[in-house]
């Protein structure tokens, strides 16, 4: 893999990245569904559950789940094996969940695989930092 190609692959799978926070935050269902594989797993930083994209799209997009914030620290580290990209940041976050509210820090890291020429999302994990 080239150096240009390398860097290709980092900068498409952070610009998916920016859209994944982006679209949690205004609560954009049909972006989530672009933007995630159909296997998508969130592993959750709340209490370690497995969450399918069905569930994700469906409680972002109901209003059950609602991100007011999300922050990351600084800029992200970014891995790049050929088709997969993986990131992995810190960050604090802030919203509702079914009327309560709720924030995190966390690190969290992303794995991002290359379909039909986009970057997708699948899979996503949560660690919470005290």
């Amino acid at each position: 893999m080239t150096t240009h190609t390398t860097t290709n692959a980092a900068a498409g799978a952070r610009a998916a990245d920016e859209k994944f926070f982006s679209s949690l935050v205004t609560a954009d269902a049909v972006s989530l569904i672009e933007l995630l594989t159909d296997d998508f797993v969130l592993v959750s930083v709340m209490d370690g559950a497995k969450i399918p994209k069905s569930e994700l799209v469906a409680a972002v997009g109901s209003g059950q789940l609602k991100f007011t914030t999300i922050d990351p620290a600084g800029d992200p580290t970014v891995r790049v094996h050929g088709t997969t990209v993986i990131i992995s940041n810190d960050t604090e976050m802030q919203g509702e969940f079914g009327g309560e509210s709720w924030e995190a820090k966390s690190r969290y890291t992303h794995v991002y695989v290359q379909q039909g020429g986009e970057w997708k999302l699948a899979s996503a994990q949560g660690t919470p930092l005290h």
